[in-house]
């Protein structure tokens, strides 16, 4: 029998889970995946693509994308602490959205004499191994584990893999010694770990007694809402949801939207702000949703019935939650909503029919009324220096076609995109689920590297802009051929912050003194020349009357395959 490297069986083992793409950023650490890399393309033998990115952050934000798209998690290869420290942002974002990555970080080689293959040979080994790698991503990972030796390579990824798939889905990390990896192994040691018996498991239904009850609650309402905000990570579900809706008359409300969960052409979708709906509803639906709305501001109601279906029922990473439900069941939504409709449609009469029909057409007004103050707030320009947002998002509107991928990290102008550029197909839409700014490029190119006939449109402040690692952004979408098209609301500064004191501080000294210490300022703020560096269109408009043939110029470079940036000047902070 012949014998190999543990990366040589760890490779091995990245095939076997179908892991297509290794996003990585690499090391010393390193060299005998390396090796093993280079035997396997001089012998032609097929493993996962590398794709090199020159920061972690977008290493793993573009795993997200790509698993936000497809649902298929895939490898993050970092270099020992150093990129584990990096990648930590990155794995908040994916742990809050439920996306599933498989982060790999190599470790420094733990003989110091050349005891071993792959023993310490440089100064940065000593300074580079902390007492707890593990420490740096823990609270954003389910499981984390250390190689201990090739010879369950396969074992371990697998198992790795089998939690990070299975529902809720999220990151999982391992770390990888030097010299674990560089240890030789014969063929006849190594065994193998399908996924027919080793696999994922999938969050499934309800049983028949619940969703009865389910239904009934429906049937016998008279104002049911709905609230939700990743119902649609699983596609399928999206139409599923409009289904019920119309089927038993319920307003749907998606607040702080990670997913388009109904589309928001439908008669029952009912905008971003459940609150006012909250007064006169007699049942609510929260569906998919991690904060419903923000109970500091929202009287309490204690005889309103709530029922709760969820992927994430009890939300076991939330030290502290606090929205009481008076069912609550941790289920696959979609599956769960297919029971539930075909009760509905099994039970209903006439009559209830006839009561949903017009309550829906009695929405008529409220749906007409909130699209005419859209469509005037997007036909408001704004002014030379001051571009308002909602007319660079009604703008963009108009040219992006239903299946692009809109990416929103606009944060306080996230409002003027969601409701502006319409989206009305699942995975057309991705929002921020974490706290970490900085996710919208990787997220990007990994939707571009999934969806490669599909535009990709990235929504992004100036602040998030800094955070998302520029550089590192049009370096990957030069190389590997992924064209975005990066929008950036440039208000000079940090609007969060600024509302933040104000809420708290509304007649305070910050307020006095127009001093919210959030302000970006400089002589020279070129943020579309970052990219152009690195071969994207780039323009920079601050005139409202520049803007649709700016748009049409960034367009027609990105359908030539080159990345674009379009920084427009808002209301400065």
């Amino acid at each position: 029998m012949r014998s190999h490297s543990a990366a040589h069986y760890f490779l091995e083992g990245l095939v076997d889970l179908g892991i297509e793409h290794v996003f990585s950023n690499l090391g010393t650490d390193h060299v005998s995946l390396i090796e093993s890399l280079a035997e396997w393309d001089a012998q032609g033998r097929a493993h996962p693509a590398m794709v090199l990115c020159p920061h972690e952050n977008v290493a793993v934000h573009m795993a997200g994308g790509y698993a936000a798209m497809t649902g298929r998690g895939q490898a993050v290869l970092v270099h020992v602490d150093a990129g584990t420290a990096n990648s930590s942002m990155g794995l908040h974002n994916l742990f809050r959205a439920r996306l599933p990555v498989f982060l790999l970080a190599g470790k420094a080689p733990f003989s110091l004499h050349g005891e071993l293959p792959g023993s310490r040979d440089n100064y940065v080994h000593f300074v580079q191994d902390p007492y707890d790698i593990g420490s740096l991503v823990r609270p954003y990972v389910k499981w984390e584990y250390t190689l201990p030796s090739g010879v369950v390579a396969k074992e371990a990824l697998r198992r790795g893999h089998t939690l990070m798939q299975s529902d809720p889905p999220g990151p999982v990390f391992m770390t990888l010694p030097r010299e674990t990896l560089a240890q030789e192994w014969d063929e006849s040691a190594i065994r193998t770990f399908p996924q027919e018996r080793f696999g994922s498991v999938a969050a499934a239904g309800v049983d028949e007694g619940t969703a009865r009850r389910i239904a009934k609650r429906l049937l016998e309402a008279r104002n049911p809402i709905a609230i939700t905000s990743y119902l649609g990570r699983k596609p399928e579900a999206v139409a599923l949801l409009d289904e019920l809706a119309h089927a038993c008359g319920i307003r749907v409300f998606e607040y702080g939207p990670q997913h388009l969960n109904i589309p928001r052409n439908s008669d029952c979708f009912a905008g971003f702000d459940p609150v006012p709906a909250l007064v006169d509803a007699d049942l609510g639906l929260l569906l998919d949703v991690d904060v419903p709305w923000l109970p500091k501001f929202v009287p309490d109601r204690p005889a309103l019935p709530w029922l709760h279906v969820d992927v994430d029922a009890v939300k076991k990473d939330f030290p502290m939650w606090g929205f009481p439900t008076d069912l609550r069941v941790q289920a696959d939504c979609g599956t769960v909503i297919a029971q539930v409709l075909a009760i509905v449609r099994a039970e209903a009469d006439d009559a209830f029919r006839h009561r949903v029909a017009q309550r829906i057409a009695g929405w008529k007004p409220q749906h007409a009324d909130r699209r005419q103050r859209i469509a005037a707030s997007g036909a408001r320009p704004g002014v030379l220096g001051a571009v308002s947002p909602e007319f660079v998002c009604a703008a963009l509107n108009e040219v992006l076609e239903p299946d692009d991928v809109v990416v929103n990290e606009a944060i306080r102008n996230a409002p003027a995109v969601m409701s502006q550029i319409e989206r009305t197909l699942p995975q057309s839409y991705i929002g921020l689920a974490g706290g970490g700014l900085g996710f919208s490029g990787g997220m990007a190119l990994g939707a571009k590297l999934a969806r490669p006939r599909n535009r990709v449109v990235q929504v992004v402040g100036d602040g998030g802009f800094h955070f998302c690692n520029p550089t590192s952004v049009y370096a990957v979408a030069q190389e590997y051929r992924l064209p975005i098209f990066t929008v950036i609301l440039d208000n000079g500064g940090w609007q969060a912050v600024k509302e933040a004191v104000l809420k708290v501080y509304p007649d305070g000294a910050a307020a006095r003194a127009d001093e919210f210490q959030a302000r970006l300022g400089g002589e020279r703020r070129g943020f579309a020349d970052v990219a152009a560096a690195f071969g994207a269109h780039a323009e920079t408009i601050d005139d409202p009357e520049q803007l649709r043939a700016a748009i049409q110029r960034c367009l027609k470079a990105l359908d030539g395959g080159q990345a674009a940036v379009l920084c427009v000047r808002i209301t400065a902070l």
